[in-house]
């Protein structure tokens, strides 16, 4: 295992003593939900599932997200479900940030620790368990799976950010990569979650406007992230939820690595509304 840090809230509340003012953003175009906000008195439960809690980031709701939900999932030693997915048309990602998770896929046991991710097929059979002393932590994406005629479903798998080498951005030397899971030109595939990491200084270059929708949530360091017309500092333990198009870049501040886990939508046709006749 390497020395990456992957940032959870802790819960809790503020003291009364606190200044109202924050950094929590809500627009049209994207959103902020600073850890600072992820307290005790924010968090939910779940049918079927016990000794858990969560924070919920982001869910499909008009001028919000559209094409997911994703949750900050907090399980007590030996709580879990045996149901944990009511929906047999979602897909599943799931990335753990710290503790220990046993995923019982179709009789087949696997054991996630941190940096571990897996991709669960809709209609897929499978429990969960946290599996260590200490509670395990970990997020869960969850969005309705786009079939296409001729095209398989992909199929679950399982593997740890650490033992995959990060891909270089073109013409960065190297102060921008993408540790993917999924390789980008397989068609099955509608969603991918990622981890991006900028060096010290790294930038994105220029405004990214395009058609995927994202959920970034920072697991390491620090950076100044363009939001629309808007710069927005971030940290460790921040979220950011950008609809489609919405114009991004950043400036990683340093002085260690800034890492966020992305999500966006992706390889599908665009839906079209119906003409009124």
């Amino acid at each position: 295992m390497t020395g990456r840090s992957y940032y959870f809230p802790e819960g809790g509340l503020p003291p009364q003593t606190d200044l109202l003012t924050g950094r929590a953003v809500f627009t049209e175009a994207y959103a902020v939900i600073p850890k600072g906000v992820m307290s005790d008195i924010v968090t939910s439960n779940l049918p079927h599932w016990e000794k858990t809690r969560l924070w919920v980031l982001s869910r499909p709701l008009s001028g919000f997200a559209e094409t997911f939900s994703q949750y900050l999932m907090e399980v007590q030693p030996g709580g879990g479900s045996d149901t944990p997915e009511p929906d047999a048309e979602a897909e599943t990602a799931l990335f753990v940030v710290s503790g220990e998770i046993m995923v019982t896929l179709e009789g087949a046991t696997h054991i996630l620790h941190p940096g571990g991710f897996a991709f669960l097929p809709p209609a897929a059979q499978w429990t969960l368990r946290a599996n260590s002393a200490a509670p395990a932590r970990f997020h869960w994406f969850r969005k309705y799976y786009d079939k296409v005629d001729g095209i398989e479903t992909p199929r679950a798998f399982f593997a740890n950010e650490n033992d995959i080498a990060p891909t270089p951005m073109p013409d960065t030397n190297g102060v921008w990569a993408t540790t993917r899971f999924v390789d980008p030109e397989d068609l099955s595939h509608d969603m991918h979650v990622t981890v991006v990491t900028f060096e010290p200084g790294g930038v994105i270059p220029f405004a990214e406007t395009h058609v995927m929708e994202h959920g970034l949530y920072v697991l390491e360091g620090k950076a100044v992230y363009r939001l629309n017309q808007d710069w927005v500092e971030v940290e460790a333990g921040d979220y950011m939820w950008l609809r489609a198009f919405c114009p991004q870049a950043c400036y990683a501040g340093g002085p260690g690595k800034f890492r966020y886990l992305l999500y966006k939508d992706v390889n599908r046709h665009m839906k079209l509304g119906r003409p009124l006749r």
